[in-house]
Formats: structure tokens, C-alpha cells, sequence
């Protein structure tokens, strides 16, 4: 939305009520979460009728601060929405196991929406005195609301936790059936829809779950086509898969070979509505739209930069895909009012240039006027400001420019300082945004924010202060020259680690993120190490609750070319077995990273980890495999250990194949 969300009011609730109604109207709810999900649709019905009588009051101009709102409410129902399409898409039973982290993501999502209502100016909004007594009351209650882990779900999961570790064998056939009933798994279709989204569930948890989340994943897929067969006799496995055969035949529709040319460049789809841009190429009307609402203002094919962003018909290649479509028996009366209705969502995007400019002096006055009360105000009024200025900077290199260039950054480093959790941690965060825009980089550290950072980030007064002052840290790190000034505050580094030993899995990341990235410059590597890092991050590599696998194998790959991270790799007896796991379960960075820290294992003095390798009989065919279907890297990493192996076992074993 970027800094668009300042140049109409309509626009933004056209937006939020679009976007609540599809999360309203979802047909079939999961069937996990089920009370969390529908209090939040409650919640957001409520929020949808206030949304409906601001746009019908038709005051052009909001307040500040509801526009704010208004575009932080957008970013939670979104994520609200992807969370609920997740349960409701992704598999069940991983679904089931991960009940407590889920319902804490619906407790953030409450929470977010309170704290979005905090700056809410009711009293300035032309709604009713019941819609108004609706929010009051909504705002009341989601500020007190508190976790709620649904306690069947529990007992339900600890059941299947320990079908998973029994044995196939002593299975009773009506508690697997109850189990996977509870979670909508009734049909054999059922069942293979699970075990295939539980499948697509290994490949993205392989870099940051950890093996014991990729192996219990792979138990559970055992455990679903073991129960099939045992669930399902033969015949009625073979009515429903005549019973899909049908479906499929029936709904499969024959499919062209679409010429390049009708093909839009973004989406790669059949275009419905041609139009050509500044640049003179050619996209479909509903993918260039949402390229340029999206702040991007250059050619997506040529890289250009779009002198206007007016979108104008290409009748003549229109003709030739209306004239292709009849050819080949695609109807074109779909096409056709798909089109018309894009058309008209698109219309606003003509005038792209002008509305630019009056969203940027929106957000300039914005910015002005809320970095006045960052200056002045009371301790109330900067905790509101600094969170304005922290959703403010939250979308969009112009928003970030702009408030910077108000004055904003000296008053926010100040507040890190701040007695007040709150606004220490809005402080923190606005910073971090802010910081994006790499000019305004240079402007924190000139600022002198670094030492208020490391402080938030020793002993911030809240778990989120202190995880998005490791992401700042982050942030800043990606210049050079900052990852010498930041190594060289003797807290900086100590910081990290204590975060990555105390923080959630997101504060474990950010963490992991900034170590690596300050490991870049050869002086930080020591000190990563004397901080205790290295026991930990191999730790962190063992806890399937942690979700940092890639991240912390990309540090210790660091940290192995100096000689204080070498010693302390090679005294850990565990590595060298999780790394050969790693390099058969691990994504592909992951694996890339493994064979990297055990080729420098070996090389230096490592006669007794070759051996280890040698005699583990998982790590040969591991390298083998990844030395012929490997990324580019990992071959020749791989063929490189390969031929150290051989080298160490020539004199007194057969080679290894190369």
C-alpha cells in the first residue's frame, strides 16, 4: 500500500472491506482452531461494519491517525487471513501438533488489533452511537483477552503424539479413526490429500525446522498411509479412486499451447485485457495494476522507469486474442467481463502521477505533525506518536525518506530510553523501518543509535523490544563499514548470543541473522566465538522448537575459518552425525553449509572427523548423491570431500566412488 494509503480514504476502506468480506465469506472453515477462528470472524464482522459506515459517511479526508489505523487493521486482517486459509489448506495433523503455537499467533492478532484501536479517534469518525458502542466494546474486551489453547485439541494431539511413537502394530483402529476424524480426515481421498500436503510441509520446514521436525513430519506420513490400509479395505480404496477417476474426467478441461505472445510478461497467464505502458510493452490490465499500486515504477521487462503510468488498450493484439479464442473453442464471454470488471477496479491507476504527489505531501504533513508530539508531548502522547511513525514507516521507501527528513530519527533514538515498555518498543521498531531506506542507515548511526540499540537489545523492557533491536542490528550490519563500529561495541555481539539463547524463534532468527552477517568481517569472528556462540548455535541445530536450522549453519560456517571457531566446532562430539543428517533432511543452503563445515573438519588436521565420516555408513551415499544431483556449489563441495575421503582411506581400504 506504501504511501498510497494517504491519497484516498475510499481507497483504503475499499480495500479493508473487500478484504473482510473474503475472510467473512471463507465456505469451510478449518477444522482446527475452530473457536479461535470464529471469534476472530466475529471480531472482524464487527470491524466490517465500521468500515462500511465511515466509507458511507464520505468525509474525504480522515483523520491522521484513523488512516494509520485503519492501514495497520488492513495488515492484521491480512495475516489473519493467510493464517486461516493455512489451517484451512495446509495439513491437519501438523496442523494439530502445532495447536499452541497457533493459537498464540491468534492471541498476536487480537492483541495487534487492540493496539491499532488504541490511536483510533472514534470521537472524530461520523459512525453511530451503536456502531461506536460495538468498537468501544471490541477494543475493551480484545485488551484484556487472554490465550486460549482449546483444551480437546491438546488431549487430541497428545493422543496422536503417541500413536507416532507406538508401533504400527498395537494400533487400534478406532482411535486412529477418531483421531483423524476429529480433523476431517474421513475418506481415502482424505487421507491422501494429507499425506501429500504433509509432503509439501517437509520441503518448507527442511531450512528452518530442524530434523526432528522433518523426521516427525515424515513420521507422520507413515503414520497416515499406514492407517489408510489399515482403515480402508481394498474395495472401498478402489470405489473412491473410480469415484475421483470421474470427477477428474469430468472437470478436466483440454489445455492449450498458448503463444508466448498472448501471455502476459508478469503473470505468465492468457492475457484478458491487453494494455501497453509508458515503456511500450505490453502486460495484462489486472497484473500491471497490481504492479504499480504495489509502489513499483519502472517496466517490469525492461527495468525502465515509467515516465507516466497512464495504461492504454491494445486493441490490435486484443483482436488477435479474441480471434485465437474462437479458434480454439476458449469462450470469450468470461474473458471479456473479467476484463471489463479489472477495467474498472484499474481505472484509478491513470492518474498514478499526480495522485503520487498528493499522497507524498499527505504523508510529509503527517509526518510533521506527529513528530511535533514525538518532540513535545507528554509520555502518553509520545507512546502514540512513536507509534504512529512506527506504522508510518512500515510500508514504503518514500514514507521512510519522509519522516526521516522531518526530524523524526534524533526524537525516536532518545526514546530507546524511554521507562515506558511501549514506547521503548514502538521506538525500537520505527527505527527498524525506518532503517530499510539505506540512506537513513547512515543517518541512525550518525545519530549515535547504535549504543541505545545494544542497550534495548541487553535488557529492552519487552521480548519484541529487544528481538526488533536484533533485526535493526541486522538491518544497519548490511554496510560494510557499520559492521566494524557495531563489532566494536563490547555488548553488540554478547547481546546477540544472550538473544539467541533467550529469544523466541523469531528473536532466535533475528539474531542468528545479525551474527552472521557481522561474521562477515574477519574481526567479529573471534569474538562471535568468545561470546559462547558455538555451543549454542550447534544446540540450536538439535531443537526442533528453535526454527533457525539454515541460519545457524550459515554462522558456524563462518565462524569455522578462524582458528578459535575451528577449535570450538571440532570439540563438539554431536556435529559431525547431525551434519550427515542434514545433508540427506536439510534444505539446500542447508546442505550446502553442512558439506562446507565438513570439508573444513577435515582439511584442518581432521584425520579422526574423516574417520567418523568414513564409518557413518549414511555419509557416503549422502555425498555421492549430492556430488551428481547437488546444487552447483554442493557438487563441488561434495567431489572435493570425496577426494579427501579417498586420500584417507587409500592406504588401507578400497576408495570411495567418486
Amino acid at each position: 500500500m506504501g504511501s498510497s494509503i494517504f491519497l484516498q480514504s475510499n481507497s483504503l476502506l475499499e480495500s479493508l472491506i473487500h478484504l473482510s468480506n473474503e475472510v467473512s465469506s471463507i465456505e469451510k472453515l478449518p477444522s482446527i482452531q475452530v473457536r479461535n477462528v470464529s471469534t476472530m470472524l466475529r471480531r472482524i464482522k464487527v470491524l466490517t461494519s465500521l468500515f462500511e459506515e465511515i466509507q458511507e459517511s464520505n468525509n474525504p479526508m480522515l483523520p491522521p491517525s484513523s488512516v494509520l489505523c485503519l492501514s495497520e487493521l488492513f495488515s492484521v486482517i491480512r495475516r489473519v487471513k493467510s493464517t486461516m486459509e493455512g489451517c484451512k489448506n495446509g495439513s491437519s495433523l501438523w496442523g494439530l501438533i502445532q495447536t499452541e503455537r497457533l493459537s498464540n499467533q491468534f492471541h498476536v492478532f487480537v492483541k495487534e488489533i487492540a493496539r491499532a484501536l488504541d490511536i483510533l479517534p472514534l470521537s472524530l469518525l461520523t459512525v453511530t452511537v451503536d456502531i461506536k458502542e460495538q468498537i468501544e466494546l471490541l477494543h475493551r474486551q480484545a485488551k484484556r483477552v487472554e490465550l486460549y489453547v482449546d483444551p480437546q485439541e491438546i488431549q487430541t494431539r497428545d493422543v496422536l503424539l503417541t500413536l507416532m511413537a507406538s508401533e504400527k502394530t498395537m494400533f487400534d483402529v478406532e482411535t486412529v479413526k477418531h483421531v483423524f476424524n476429529s480433523v476431517g480426515l474421513k475418506t481415502v481421498l482424505d487421507y491422501e490429500e494429507e499425506m501429500s500436503k504433509l509432503e509439501d510441509e517437509v520441503h518448507k520446514q527442511a531450512g528452518t525446522g530442524g530434523l526432528i521436525v522433518v523426521s516427525n513430519i515424515n513420521n507422520l506420513i507413515s503414520l497416515v498411509s499406514y492407517a489408510k490400509s489399515m482403515v480402508f479395505n481394498e474395495e472401498s480404496e478402489e470405489n473412491d479412486v473410480r469415484q475421483v477417476s470421474g470427477s477428474v474426467s469430468k472437470n478436466t478441461s483440454v489445455s492449450f499451447n498458448v503463444p508466448d505472445e498472448f501471455r502476459c510478461p508478469i503473470s505468465l497467464d492468457l492475457m484478458k485485457d491487453p494494455v501497453i505502458v509508458a515503456s511500450g510493452h505490453t502486460y495484462d490490465r489486472s497484473s500491471i495494476a497490481q504492479w504499480i499500486n504495489t509502489g513499483h515504477y519502472t517496466c517490469p521487462k525492461s527495468g525502465q522507469r515509467l515516465i507516466h503510468m497512464a495504461l492504454i488498450p491494445n486493441y490490435a493484439l486484443k483482436s488477435l486474442l479474441h480471434q485465437w479464442c474462437q479458434e480454439n473453442n476458449i469462450p470469450l464471454t468470461e474473458c471479456s467481463s473479467n476484463a471489463e470488471s479489472e477495467k474498472k477496479m484499474c481505472e484509478k491507476v491513470v492518474d498514478h502521477i499526480s495522485a503520487t504527489k498528493v499522497a507524498i505531501d499527505s504523508v510529509k504533513r503527517t509526518a510533521e505533525f506527529v513528530v511535533g508530539k514525538l518532540a513535545m508531548g507528554s509520555v502518553d502522547i509520545q507512546r502514540q506518536a512513536a507509534y504512529e511513525l512506527r506504522l508510518l514507516a512500515k510500508t514504503g521507501m518514500d514514507n521512510r525518506r519522509i519522516i526521516a527528513e522531518a526530524g523524526a530519527i534524533p526524537f525516536l533514538v532518545t526514546l530507546l530510553s524511554s521507562n515506558d515498555p511501549r514506547t521503548q518498543e514502538n521506538a525500537v521498531t520505527a527505527l527498524l523501518n525506518l532503517s530499510i531506506f539505506d540512506n537513513n542507515k547512515v543517518l541512525i548511526m550518525a545519530a549515535g543509535a547504535i549504543k541505545n540499540i545494544v542497550d534495548v537489545l541487553e535488557s529492552g523492557k519487552t521480548m519484541e523490544a529487544r528481538e526488533n533491536a536484533a533485526a535493526a542490528i541486522f538491518s544497519l550490519s548490511m554496510i560494510d563499514d557499520f559492521k566494524v563500529a557495531i563489532g566494536a561495541h563490547s555488548q553488540a555481539i554478547p547481546a546477540l548470543v544472550g538473544l539467541l539463547r533467550e529469544g523466541t524463534t523469531t528473536g532466535k532468527r533475528d539474531a542468528a541473522m545479525a551474527l552472521c552477517n557481522l561474521a562477515l568481517y574477519n574481526a567479529n569472528k573471534p569474538k562471535t566465538v568468545a561470546a559462547g556462540a558455538v555451543p549454542l548455535l550447534i544446540e540450536l541445530l538439535m531443537d526442533d522448537k528453535a526454527g533457525i536450522t539454515d541460519d545457524a549453519l550459515g554462522v558456524l560456517a563462518l565462524l569455522l575459518s578462524c582458528p578459535q571457531g575451528l577449535e570450538a566446532v571440532k570439540k563438539s562430539r554431536p556435529l559431525v552425525p547431525l551434519l550427515i543428517d542434514l545433508l540427506r533432511f536439510g534444505s539446500a543452503k542447508g546442505k550446502e553449509n553442512s558439506i562446507m563445515l565438513l570439508l573444513g573438519l577435515c582439511k584442518d588436521g581432521g584425520e579422526e572427523v574423516a574417520r567418523r565420516l568414513l564409518i557413518n555408513p549414511r555419509s557416503i551415499p549422502s555425498l555421492q548423491s549430492l556430488a551428481t544431483d547437488g546444487s552447483p556449489k554442493a557438487r563441488r563441495k561434495a567431489e572435493a570431500l570425496l577426494r579427501l575421503l579417498n586420500r584417507c582411506c587409500s592406504q588401507s581400504h578400497n576408495p570411495v566412488g567418486l
